[in-house]
């Protein structure tokens, strides 16, 4: 069979912030299922990366198939809209991967460059459904492909007698809320004075400064753990020395991290923003509270401690269980050949 040919469009950055993408991901998955994937771009600046993308289509346009394009609200959002273009153009396929929990915002706001990029699409690909629900309210086309993992990478840790420590994983970044986290231990402190925090990802903005300060402050430096970025093995290496996993962004659509939390039985509490409510059923496979809350996110600790929702864990396993890549590929390969 002829190997059909994919340029993916994204953000290729993983090897210069050591933080695996969904682009990196996926395309490493269509690698293995006969498909020939050209990534763009891994340029830092914006304006060279958008160029490199504009290149690597007009450089590869007589042997593409097809062109993914990851498309997010900020400034994303004008790759997907100049790349699109050039793709219909060329005549070539263009799916958007829809991404970030504000896209249904931008659609609204940007509803003519919208109309451009979706309108005249192959087809539009929504991780969630929270995303699939906002733009066919207003008249769009999506198919819903979750966000893959591969569970067998994952292993299962039952936790019994858990104990407050507490694990973050995320860019440091306003939307995704950091501090919220060190709001949350101040205040669970105040019944479990041994409770700690270990916060993993990359310094994205000056929340990591907001952060710091907040640990100072509160004298809090014993109890938190900043590593940075850490290689998926070391992270999930690490999530086995913590027995609840919380999740404080004020935007978010479906995040991996997340469901990385819920595929290894970590207890998964989360703001109810956005996608999160499409991902998690509260009380029965995860706890929502209310965004910017942190007594009410510690209180939620509280009752996984006292083992008031001694379920949730199984249930958010069996859960992911289904987008497993070995069952969700099925979906792109029904788009791709």
């Amino acid at each position: 069979m002829k190997k059909l040919n994919i340029l993916y469009i994204g953000n290729n950055l993983a090897k210069k912030t050591k933080y695996l993408t969904t682009l990196e991901n996926l395309s490493n998955q269509l690698s293995k299922e006969n498909f020939n994937v050209i990534i763009s771009s891994n340029k830092i600046n914006k304006v060279i990366r958008l160029l490199d993308m504009c290149m690597s289509i007009i450089k590869n346009n007589n042997s593409l198939d097809y062109i993914l394009i990851d498309t997010y609200s900020t400034t994303n959002f004008y790759y997907a809209f100049f790349t699109s273009q050039l793709s219909r153009l060329f005549k070539i396929k263009y799916i958007p991967i829809l991404h970030g929990g504000n896209l249904p915002e931008r659609i609204r706001k940007s509803s003519f460059l919208s109309k451009k990029i979706f309108e005249n699409s192959y087809k539009n690909v929504a991780p969630s459904n929270y995303l699939k629900n906002a733009f066919e309210k207003e008249g769009y086309s999506v198919e819903y492909i979750p966000n893959t993992i591969n569970i067998k990478d994952y292993p299962y840790k039952k936790r019994k007698n858990s104990k407050p420590k507490l694990l973050w994983v995320r860019a440091f970044k306003n939307i995704y809320n950091p501090t919220l986290a060190i709001e949350t231990l101040r205040s669970l402190k105040e019944a479990y004075s041994e409770a700690i925090l270990c916060m993993v990802g990359p310094f994205s903005d000056d929340s990591y400064t907001e952060t710091i300060h907040l640990v100072k402050k509160y004298n809090l430096e014993d109890s938190v753990e900043f590593t940075g970025v850490l290689p998926k093995e070391d992270w999930l290496k690490k999530a086995k020395d913590f027995d609840i996993f919380i999740n404080t962004t004020n935007f978010d659509n479906t995040p991996i991290s997340v469901i990385e939390a819920m595929a290894l039985g970590l207890p998964v509490i989360s703001t109810n923003v956005g996608g999160i409510p499409f991902l998690i059923n509260d009380k029965v496979d995860g706890l929502l509270v209310d965004k910017n809350n942190e007594k009410q996110m510690s209180l939620a600790i509280m009752a996984i401690l006292e083992d008031n929702y001694s379920n949730l864990a199984d249930n958010a396993r069996k859960k992911v269980e289904n987008f497993d890549w070995e069952i969700v590929k099925h979906k792109w390969l029904n788009i791709l050949n």
